[in-house]
């Protein structure tokens, strides 16, 4: 089984370049600067829902000038499942 999630984050403006380097070092995360209510969104996949849980709490939330976070979680149990099929 694999784990996957969708972190959505508030950045301070003036740190935003800062935090985004700082999240396009954690292994397993694709980073996406985005324009709406969040400034980012971020991609994880782990093992395990608490990989993910560690990731977030640990290597996220502790990055100065975050503000604010939504994590979007997401577990794959069946290989080849696709939507709406």
């Amino acid at each position: 089984m694999s784990a996957n999630a969708y972190v959505l984050l508030n950045i301070e403006p003036v740190r935003t370049q800062e935090v985004i380097k700082r999240l396009l070092a954690i292994k397993g995360a694709l980073v996406r600067e985005v324009i709406g209510p969040y400034d980012v969104i971020l991609e994880l996949e782990g093992g395990t829902v608490e990989d993910i849980t560690s990731v977030v709490r640990q290597k996220i939330r502790t990055i100065a000038g975050i503000t604010g976070t939504v994590t979007c979680m997401w577990v794959t149990e069946q290989a080849g499942h696709t939507a709406g099929g």
